[in-house]
């Protein structure tokens, strides 16, 4: 009997993570459409812009990942070197006439049939090449010549050249995955420890350099939004303001206030807020349950992985959702300074949602080859 289960499951994988995600994408394309009605209507005439896209982004999303659950993740090792490079010349590229500025920020490339985020790309880019070369030799993250020192090269290459756009909230993705990874690996608590310090140093750094900028105006917003209500916090105090409006029950499906023009691209980055205004905290506690359940069956994954690799690709994949759930939620409820970070498979955006996608297939190969 123990054969025939254990051979059911290296054909079919992790079921509970694809009904997972399935909910989650389905529930996002419904939140996306209320939250964005106002919007689509004054941008394009349409309610139904966003909700158009979203569902295209899905259907393109859940074919990403089938293709990903089929691919036998070994393949990745061979080419880990050429998709770091590549991920390196993409995020170069945003400085070039190829490079697109929104809102005051090069994000963006247009590469003529469609629009890239090569900060998304540099995530799974990250996650890919570290695991491979903590995978080849064990015992190079005890070396801080040959295992630590090189990985934190990569991380602060990534580093420089996505706050270059400026983007911080991706570049202390990036780097976080890497460092994570690491310490899946078996990186010394004495490293850990320097490591996460000289972050924090720099990040500091480079908000008190930029002494009456963009960064510093950020962290005064943080530290009082509502000194500037209708300025540098207007944002996150509209936010707060839909989160206890929403109350215990929320408003309705629909009935969101700040939507209607009031919040500032609310099916994106700041999706939660219409989120708890319509659902309530019910309705993010639920959303939250699911999340947590997400992660525990990734984990599951990373702890039964068949080899290193698997287990450090799979640990990389839930770390970065882990990281990118708690920084949206940090800054919808103005817990760090506002910095743009979609909430995984919910806020609007292809690039992102592809991502995840496509990270989730590969999740499902490394299950479909555990032993449990």
């Amino acid at each position: 009997m123990a054969k025939i289960t254990d051979t059911r499951k290296l054909k079919t994988g992790d079921f509970a993570i694809v009904l997972l995600v399935t909910c989650l994408v389905i529930f996002g394309i419904v939140m996306i459409f209320s939250a964005s009605y106002y919007n689509s209507i004054n941008d394009a005439g349409t309610p139904y812009t966003y909700l158009k896209k979203q569902g295209a982004y899905s259907i393109v999303g859940f074919f990403l990942m089938w293709i990903c659950s089929k691919i036998d993740y070994h393949v990745y090792r061979k080419f880990s070197i050429l998709i770091l490079v590549v991920s390196f010349i993409l995020l170069g590229l945003l400085f070039t006439p190829l490079g697109v500025e929104v809102n005051y920020a090069k994000r963006w490339l247009n590469v003529g049939v469609t629009m890239l985020m090569p900060g998304e790309i540099a995530k799974i880019a990250a996650i890919i090449f570290t695991a491979s070369f903590l995978a080849s030799n064990p015992k190079k993250i005890l070396s801080f010549t040959k295992g630590v020192f090189p990985l934190l090269c990569i991380a602060g290459i990534y580093g420089v050249l996505i706050i270059m756009q400026p983007n911080l909230s991706t570049a202390i993705t990036v780097c976080g995955i890497i460092v994570g990874m690491m310490f899946l690996a078996g990186l010394q608590w004495r490293y850990l420890l320097g490591i996460a310090g000289l972050g924090v140093a720099g990040v500091l750094g480079l908000i008190f350099i930029d002494d009456g900028g963009y960064r510093m105006n950020r962290l005064l917003s943080f530290l009082d939004p509502f000194a500037d209500a209708l300025g540098s916090g207007y944002q996150v105090v509209q936010s707060l303001l839909a989160l206890g409006t929403g109350g215990l029950f929320g408003l309705g499906l629909g009935k969101s206030i700040q939507k209607n023009l009031y919040l500032p691209e609310p099916q994106n980055d700041f999706i939660l807020a219409i989120i708890g205004e319509e659902l309530g905290f019910v309705g993010i506690t639920i959303l939250f349950i699911v999340y947590a359940i997400l992660l525990w069956r990734c984990f599951h994954i990373c702890m039964n992985a068949p080899d290193k690799l698997g287990m450090l690709i799979s640990g990389g994949i839930t770390i970065m959702m882990g990281l990118q759930i708690i920084l949206n939620i940090a800054v919808v409820t103005s817990s760090m300074p506002p910095t743009g970070v979609t909430l995984p498979f919910v806020s609007y955006g292809g690039n992102a949602l592809m991502l995840f996608m496509g990270s989730i297939g590969i999740l499902l190969n490394i299950s479909k080859k555990s032993p449990l």
